[in-house]
């Protein structure tokens, strides 16, 4: 094994089911250990399993036993990536995981994370979650670095992080990345380290959680504190918003490279962070169920049954039970088993409506008046086939509650949503919505309802894809784009850093 292998990846990016289809995507999670004389790779590996849900695409470990670092990445989930034998010969005292969904750079091994570049003194592995939004300019100075070839630059932001934190001539790691971050803009949660160092940093807006906890002979940094509580670290604290942090044999050091100017992204605890994830002091389940109880009392209907899209609407759905008075019941049964599958369904299949995930519970369902609650509406699709199947299970009446306002903007900051023409709430109203996915009505939650849920200040939070108001000014629309650095480079250079797919 060295820097970058994998083990019989052929960098296939096909999937049963569009990812766009299933409603929104976070791009990652990411966690950082420092731990001597404990076994990291094990801890990245169960820290990872605890944020699958943030990026089912690809997953990678980085390991440092002081004297150099290995990196393990494939394509697939954390436990189809991993093996024991693996996990055991990733030695060392500290470790980046990184579990992917791409937001820029396609779905492919070559953009797999943890990154890793030489140094001048060593080498250099990242983990990144959030978007960038000058990666324009990121790219540009990367292709003036000295020495730097005329090949291809990375086709993701975060690699083009990686190649300009790698480059400190008479410098150090640590003072480059002060140099650096003020010049990046955009949602970035970063987890780094070099063979000596573990490094972690949050963007100025702090859009994407990061947190930092203490293990009884060491320290761990991850996206979400569902993490830490899982490898047995205690939290400390959030990484504040343009704060670093460096851990090494001295300890731990904190520096700020930005003024704060918190704008946490209110999609963390509509659908994207773990129920049991704390965010800015509120937990993530209590706001779910408080969109539930204030979408009964902005859109109250007669029913006979309130059911949740599992699992991302059982919160919401709790709460509007308990406020309506209307019974709570489970009308879907979902498939726990169904991750990621780089197999596709036949077209015979695909016109019978395969459906790997969800299947209706028609004893619970027949001749009833149903609520629905789910926590967002993209395309449509996956509404429309749900009530497609509750129809076809005998459901009386289907009322369609939404646990957040209608997504009517692309997000910048690290959500895949669809592009804004494909927002069905972009060019329809409630009521055309309701009648596009078949529904006899639909109720959004209001965003002060929405924002009160979370009991953090409206100004702390981004909302930008149910406003169009973006915290960090956006560049030009052809500067932007998940596509943006592979559309720059030609065919043959694309080759070059795009593995080849095998035919089936």
């Amino acid at each position: 094994m060295s820097s970058g292998s994998r083990r019989g990846g052929d960098g296939r990016l096909t999937a049963a089911l569009d990812p766009h289809d299933q409603g929104p995507q976070d791009q990652c999670g990411v966690i950082g250990v420092w731990a001597p004389g404990e076994e990291v790779a094990k801890l990245t590996y169960f820290g990872l399993y605890a944020l699958q849900h943030r990026g089912q695409e690809s997953a990678g470990i980085a390991v440092s036993n002081g004297r150099q670092i290995l990196v393990y990445k494939d394509m697939g989930l954390v436990s189809q990536v991993f093996d024991e034998a693996t996990l055991d010969s990733l030695t060392g005292h500290m470790a980046v995981g990184h579990a992917r969904y791409s937001t820029t750079g396609r779905s492919t091994w070559q953009n797999a994370q943890p990154t890793f570049m030489p140094t001048e003194d060593g080498s250099l592995a990242l983990g990144h979650n959030g978007n960038l939004i000058n990666t324009h300019e990121l790219a540009e100075l990367v292709a003036a670095l000295p020495g730097k070839s005329k090949g291809p630059v990375s086709t993701n932001d975060t690699g083009l992080l990686t190649e300009l934190l790698a480059y400190h001539p008479d410098s150090t790691v640590e003072m480059r990345a002060l140099e650096l971050l003020p010049q990046v803009r955009g949602a970035y949660s970063l987890v780094w380290m070099d063979e000596d160092t573990l490094y972690a940093a949050r963007d100025p807006q702090g859009i994407r959680p990061l947190v930092l906890g203490r293990l009884e002979r060491g320290w761990v940094v991850a996206s979400e504190d569902a993490a830490l509580a899982t490898v047995g670290a205690s939290v400390v604290r959030e990484v504040e918003p343009g704060e670093m942090i460096v851990i090494d044999s001295d300890g731990l050091r904190s520096h700020k490279f930005a003024e704060p100017d918190r704008k946490g992204c209110v999609f963390e605890y509509v659908y994207l962070a773990r129920p049991d994830a704390t965010i800015s002091g509120r937990g993530v389940h209590e706001a779910r169920v408080e969109m539930g109880r204030q979408l009964a009392r902005e859109f109250p209907i007669d029913a006979d049954l309130v059911m949740p899209v599992p699992e991302s609407g059982t919160p919401a759905a709790t709460g509007y039970a308990e406020e309506s008075g209307i019974p709570f019941g489970q009308g879907f049964v979902k498939n726990s088993y169904v991750g990621r599958t780089f197999i596709q369904p036949s077209q015979t299949l695909r016109q019978l409506g395969i459906r790997l995930k969800l299947n209706a519970l028609e004893h619970m369902i027949r001749g009833r008046r149903i609520v629905v609650v789910d926590d967002s509406i993209v395309r449509g699709n996956t509404q429309r086939a749900q009530i497609r199947m509750l129809r076809e299970a005998g459901a009386a009446e289907v009322h369609v509650r939404i646990s957040s306002p209608p997504v009517k903007w692309p997000c910048f900051y690290g959500i895949d949503f669809a592009t804004r023409a494909e927002l069905i709430a972009n060019g329809l109203d409630v009521e055309e919505i309701a009648h596009s996915v078949g529904a006899d009505s639909l109720g959004y939650i209001s965003l002060e309802g929405m924002v009160e849920a979370t009991q953090q200040p409206a100004r702390q939070l981004c909302t930008a894809c149910f406003t169009g108001e973006y915290p960090i000014e956006l560049p030009e629309e052809d500067l932007l784009g998940k596509h943006l650095l592979e559309a720059s480079l030609s065919t043959s250079e694309l080759g070059k850093t795009l593995p080849v797919l095998n035919n089936p």
